[in-house]
């Protein structure tokens, strides 16, 4: 058994308690807190917050790790970051995994094309957990060439959240299963209008904020295009649609 081996047992069989003190991942945790303060899609925080796993070649070693924005946004920093380092090596496959805040701008979804397009060997798959400014026809469009151009590009749901949690996350002992449960619902609006975006239609869910009760609110403004063209599962699961009934 290799050591790495030894620490993931080690890991699985201490996980009822907290992350193992064995974890190597342990020091590159963030705090409970700042997980449910980043990635709440009813909050509209305005720094990102970027956990990433990376996963060379072959090798079924993952390596994980968490970023935020700085002077530059955090997948700006990502990019600089991962072709700076010494093991670097272009000519080995290498898959990504981005577990986004929000949503890359334009400037980063372009920043990001142009880092894929310079090492094909790399494959990178992003979720996140609210979309940027998604009004703006900039970022609309950039988000929309970043998935043709073969990023996949999803809305984190229930067993991304869970996943983060169990391996992002200093959870507290005995709580591994205890992550905030945010309601599906506000997942699928995102969903829904992930899916205009890749199709080229006009907005669909709208935005906004109360102040004095610092309440986020959602409003839905569907145009035939949306019923026509977005999946009849996305429709059903935000109540823009019924389910039909069978009557014998």
């Amino acid at each position: 058994m290799t050591s790495e081996e030894a620490d993931q047992r080690h890991s699985t069989m201490t996980s009822e308690k907290g992350p193992s003190t064995g974890d190597g991942t342990l020091r590159r945790r963030i705090t409970p807190w700042e997980f449910e303060i980043f990635f709440d899609p009813r909050e509209l925080r305005k720094e990102t917050c970027l956990l990433y796993e990376i996963k060379w070649g072959t090798s079924h070693r993952i390596w994980r790790n968490s970023g935020q924005n700085t002077t530059k946004h955090a997948e700006v920093n990502f990019i600089e970051k991962f072709t700076s380092e010494r093991n670097f090596c272009p000519s080995v496959s290498c898959s990504i995994t981005w577990f986004l805040s929000w949503s890359p701008c334009w400037e980063c979804s372009k920043a990001i094309r142009e880092f894929l397009s310079q090492h094909p060997n790399v494959i990178l798959v992003i979720y996140v957990a609210r979309l940027f400014h998604h009004m703006d026809q900039q970022n609309r469009e950039g988000l929309r060439d970043l998935v043709l151009s073969g990023v996949t590009v999803q809305i984190m749901s229930v067993s991304e959240y869970g996943h983060c949690w169990r391996n992002f996350v200093n959870y507290p002992p005995g709580e591994e299963a205890r992550w905030p449960r945010y309601p599906p619902l506000w997942m699928m609006l995102y969903a829904l209008e992930l899916h205009c975006i890749i199709l080229g239609l006009p907005p669909c869910l709208k935005i906004s904020r109360r102040r004095q009760s610092q309440l986020t609110l959602f409003s839905l403004t569907p145009q035939n295009c949306h019923y026509q063209m977005i999946p009849p599962h996305i429709l059903l699961a935000t109540g823009l649609i019924q389910p039909y009934v069978t009557w014998r």
